[in-house]
């Protein structure tokens, strides 16, 4: 039965063909008690690509929950803690002690039905590498063009914090960031503003190095009409789609959840790949 649905999305034409993005050769299934999810990946994203479907061949994510869930927004599993979790648990802070690299790719968006890698907080994680097996699929809502507007502003922040941050680790930063301290603790308050004004001047030269984030036209017909989360758009790497089941995300989303968004009741996955 997996492999006629497998052969019939190909004859239906869902192969990544005439898309802004590719798909490989595999499909992924995830079976849990709310129905079956058929997930293609992207050519784009090798690394997490390849990852995704060594850890499925082991049975990595097989009896693992889907231990997050927040209707409107996503459901996310694969922390390897939630396999034996007793009830009420906090989850989420499992791993396997390695991380995938960033693979960002401009074509790749949160709109409704992907399939992302979720990732540590950037304080703590400035690279955004990605977890090597939690992940999320995309829920979200339908856009308009004054919330996109919004989320433009906010990734464009989020992306000028980030050279801020970069910039006062070189050695230009440092050196600066000291000189600074040195005229602040002798009371030369003038000349330590004049100083700041400096160090923000060259954070945003290297903040303008790079265009602002703007999201094309197409995009934006993308989120007003099938939706999703664009607030992350650039943050965490997209790797995949739902191809078939979109329904089940949906009968997912609206489970009873705890005060950490787990569901009140198990949902176990198991995870197979299809070539």
């Amino acid at each position: 039965m997996q492999n006629f649905i497998w052969k019939a999305l190909l004859l239906l034409g869902i192969s990544g063909a005439g898309r802004a993005q590719t798909y490989g050769t595999e499909t992924v299934v995830i079976t849990t008690s709310e129905g079956s999810l058929y997930i293609r990946l992207y050519t784009e994203t090798p690394l997490h690509r390849a990852n995704f479907i060594s850890l499925a061949e082991k049975g990595t994510f097989d009896s693992l929950l889907l231990h997050r869930v927040i209707n409107g927004f996503m459901i996310q599993g694969g922390d390897p803690l939630s396999k034996r979790a007793a009830p009420g648990d906090s989850l989420g802070h499992g791993d396997l002690g390695y991380m995938v690299p960033a693979e960002f790719n401009r074509k790749l968006i949160h709109t409704r039905g992907k399939l992302c890698a979720a990732r540590e907080s950037d304080d703590i994680n400035p690279e955004r590498g990605s977890s090597a097996s939690q992940f999320y699929l995309v829920q979200g809502k339908k856009r308009t063009p004054e919330e996109l507007k919004k989320y433009e502003d906010r990734i464009n922040r989020a992306r000028y914090l980030q050279v801020a941050a970069a910039f006062m680790k070189s050695e230009e930063g440092l050196a600066l960031k000291k000189r600074y301290k040195s005229l602040k603790d002798s009371g030369a308050a003038d000349s330590a503003s004049v100083l700041n004004a400096r160090i923000e001047e060259r954070i945003r030269l290297r903040y303008e190095e790079t265009p602002p984030f703007v999201f094309s036209e197409e995009e934006r017909a993308a989120y007003a009409s099938v939706g999703g989360t664009p607030h992350l758009d650039g943050t965490y790497t997209v790797f995949g789609e739902v191809v078939q089941g979109l329904e089940v995300i949906d009968r997912i989303a609206a489970v009873k959840t705890d005060k950490r968004d787990r569901p009140l009741k198990d949902i176990r996955m198991q995870v197979k790949i299809l070539r």
